[in-house]
């Protein structure tokens, strides 16, 4: 029985095309997401580029294994002060993410600090999709993952 599974193979593929996110019925990006039960766990297109980002920002830099060079550093950010090369370094590492992903780009970007973390609004280029959105992401001091609070 295992045979048949693994001999049974369909490649889709796609290509989007500006303002419509199927082409011949087909969605450009398919994805898995154990959050989302609402849809049987299955993400689509934008949908799915934004939880990977999400993923991506949720994970501190050097945490993955055989991956050290994923996720960020803003985690440990949010306990500095917020000067200028703070923010700028905050800054690059949300550019490198987002480029990290051929299917996004950066428009704007803006940090701030709070009293409680960082703010960070990004304006997202969905490349495959020309189009665009802004996503803001609160780094809170009480949610580190992975520690306690300070």
């Amino acid at each position: 029985m295992a045979n048949k599974i693994y001999n049974v193979t369909r490649i889709e593929s796609a290509t989007a095309s500006v303002g419509d996110n199927r082409v011949d019925g087909l969605f450009a990006y398919k994805g898995f997401n154990s959050r989302n039960i609402k849809q049987r766990f299955k993400l689509y297109d934008i949908d799915l580029i934004k939880q990977d980002l999400l993923n991506h920002f949720n994970i501190k830099k050097g945490e993955k294994l055989e991956n050290p060079d994923f996720g960020t550093i803003i985690w440990s950010m949010i306990y500095e002060p917020m000067d200028d090369a703070a923010i700028r370094m905050v800054s690059d590492d949300v550019q490198r993410i987002v480029n990290s992903d051929p299917r996004t780009a950066v428009e704007t970007l803006k940090v701030d600090a709070t009293e409680q973390g960082l703010r960070i609004e990004v304006g997202l280029r969905y490349v495959d999709f020309n189009q665009v959105e802004t996503m803001y992401l609160n780094f809170d001091k009480s949610s580190v993952p992975n520690s306690t609070p300070r």
